[in-house]
């Protein structure tokens, strides 16, 4: 369930952070779901790591889980204090890099529906983190097309896939 959760919120702050990057929200105002879904992920990931019956394997959910957490509080943070986002850029190139491995580790052992989508979540994650890379750090124009992955990557790795967990129809 706490999967679900997780990816029902990042599925949120994805299709809003798209759209504030369209201009549709304001830069103040954004900064509240990154606040919200930041704090969430992160208080799941401590669970993960040091709450009863932590092990490796949950240990490594918790390190992966921060990836975004810390992501969410960084948007967060630029937004409330005005910084240009370099760092946040760089920090994207590192997660970029980070999620591809992952990917396909999960790709390679996968042998269910579900573990198929979660491998090639992380593939498009990669992607998309490294789009923040170039945009932020790189300063490359693509704004447009980055907001636009970001809302359909929130949509289909997840608000849906978190609400279906959610609700039962995926276990």
């Amino acid at each position: 369930m706490l999967l679900g959760l997780s990816l029902f919120y990042v599925g949120a702050v994805l299709i809003l952070n798209g759209l504030w990057m369209l201009g549709r929200i304001g830069d103040r105002e954004i900064a509240v779901i990154n606040l919200f879904t930041g704090g969430l992920t992160l208080l799941v990931s401590l669970k993960l790591a040091f709450g009863d019956g932590a092990d490796a394997a949950s240990i490594k959910g918790a390190a992966l889980s921060l990836l975004f957490s810390f992501t969410y509080l960084w948007v967060a943070f630029n937004r409330l204090s005005g910084a240009d986002g370099r760092g946040l850029g760089w920090f994207s190139l590192f997660v970029a890099i980070t999620a591809v491995p992952v990917a396909i580790d999960t790709l390679r052992a996968a042998s269910s529906t579900w573990e198929w989508w979660l491998g090639l979540s992380w593939a498009a994650w990669s992607v998309l983190w490294l789009m923040f890379f170039m945009l932020l750090a790189l300063q490359r124009p693509i704004a447009r097309l980055t907001a636009t992955l970001a809302i359909g990557q929130g949509v289909l790795t997840g608000w849906l896939p978190g609400y279906l967990l959610l609700t039962g129809v995926l276990r």
